[in-house]
């Protein structure tokens, strides 16, 4: 039997990364200080996933007896997440406006799909480059983010909640572009589902629902400790 989401295989992997990233993060965040030290962190980071997306698009280029170098382009949600938060945090600055729409959904994609990646049985071997490629950059996307937080290279707040708006545009955008004029039978998870049976549509409202109820109960949470602070 090939493997299995939550067979053995997955579970040594999600174990694996728990075991080595949470020390590593205790570490970080006591023994990190600087802004020096910590940037290091980060675009070493940032190096590692940017490292796993173009090693998981390398390997669908050459899934296939003939190279299909179209496979270079990401073509998912989760890979434009993964590949624009290794650039952003590479090359932005702290706190860029980038960072406000990339860090939810490449925490919540990330997270989702490491727990449970729909693609895992897709070859009996658990190392087929295509599974574990997949795996390893949407897991370093949630390490990276967590990272962020850790250092606080994000302010995240509902004031800014129109970045996004002009992500998910944007992701629209190069959606419709992959379909229309590269010649893609989908992009972006327009007509494919991402989640179940549901596909981008249906889900953004659901996400937006969500979003706002995560930025409310961090604007709440940040309130209270000003409150207790000036006590």
């Amino acid at each position: 039997m090939g493997p299995q989401r939550f067979g053995w295989e997955h579970l040594v992997y999600l174990a694996t990364f728990v075991v080595i990233c949470v020390p590593g993060f205790i570490c970080a965040k006591k023994y990190a200080k600087s802004e020096k030290s910590q940037t290091i962190i980060l675009k070493s980071l940032a190096v590692l996933l940017l490292g796993c997306i173009i090693f998981n698009r390398l390997s669908l280029v050459f899934k296939y007896d003939e190279p299909r170098w179209i496979a270079l382009i990401p073509d998912s949600i989760c890979g434009l997440d993964s590949l624009f938060l290794s650039l952003v945090v590479l090359f932005g600055k702290k706190d860029n406006p980038a960072l406000h729409f990339l860090w939810h959904i490449s925490l919540v994609g990330g997270a989702l799909t490491s727990i449970a990646p729909s693609f895992i049985g897709q070859n009996p071997s658990f190392l087929y480059l295509p599974t574990i490629s997949g795996l390893l950059h949407h897991t370093m996307s949630v390490v990276v983010v967590i990272a962020l937080l850790l250092f606080n290279q994000v302010h995240i707040t509902y004031k800014k909640w129109r970045y996004t708006v002009a992500g998910i545009g944007i992701y629209i955008a190069i959606g419709a572009f992959l379909i229309t004029f590269v010649g893609l039978d989908d992009a972006v998870n327009m007509r494919s589902p991402l989640v179940g049976n549901l596909t981008m549509w249906p889900l953004l409202p659901i996400y937006a629902v969500g979003y706002t109820i995560v930025l409310s109960v961090i604007e709440l949470v940040r309130k209270k400790i000003a409150k207790k602070s000036n006590a």
